[in-house]
């Protein structure tokens, strides 16, 4: 366990990760403030710390990977030219996939203190599906410009119908489905891209 007094470099992360791992091994009802800070090697009660309360704390958890899925799909921009565009559309789909676990998700969205505190921050500004969505429009435009799509295509309507079927199966799928959510994802991009 850290020190008492002693700075923790990353608590944020550090909370983050333990609260996702308490979940996805012993389920949503299992995560109280004592489990995270257990599973964090961390003093009881450093979460309420820096958090209000475990409603906050989820809330936060969730904008959080909201951010960093927004992130990973503006990293597409850079994948121009490269691959194929369904493998890299293929890639930021598993990538966000896994980045949000669904029972966290779940989590937030079944408890109304971290349900409304999630909602203010998306209304506040912070990322959500939309922001991935524009990503992912702004990196098909990329790819009609380099002529590897026909310039025909609609990129919003493909972007929003492949970021529609993300949050789908982020909250639907179970956690032994990566494989369907995979061939799903495959099947839809052959559809959305035409091939």
């Amino acid at each position: 366990m850290s020190p008492r007094g002693v700075a923790i470099p990353d608590l944020r992360e550090r909370l983050f990760s333990a609260a996702e791992r308490v979940v996805a091994r012993d389920g949503a009802a299992a995560l109280t403030s004592r489990a995270v800070t257990t599973e964090a090697d961390c003093a009881k009660g450093v979460l309420h710390t820096h958090f209000s309360g475990l409603d906050e704390f989820v809330a936060e958890l969730v904008l959080d990977r909201f951010a960093r899925s927004a992130r990973q799909a503006e990293a597409l921009r850079a994948e121009v030219g490269r691959a194929t565009v369904a493998e890299n559309l293929q890639g930021v789909v598993g990538t966000l996939l896994e980045s949000l676990p669904p029972a966290v998700v779940g989590l937030a969205m079944t408890r109304p203190a971290a349900a409304s505190h999630t909602r203010e921050g998306f209304r506040s500004g912070a990322p959500a599906f939309d922001a991935i969505q524009h990503a992912v429009t702004a990196y098909l435009q990329a790819e009609q410009t380099a002529g590897r799509i026909p310039a025909g295509s609609d990129a919003g309507a493909i972007a929003l119908a492949l970021v529609g079927t993300t949050h789908h199966l982020l909250m639907t799928r179970g956690p032994a489905e990566a494989t369907d959510t995979a061939a799903t994802t495959r099947r839809l991009l052959a559809v959305l891209l035409g091939g």
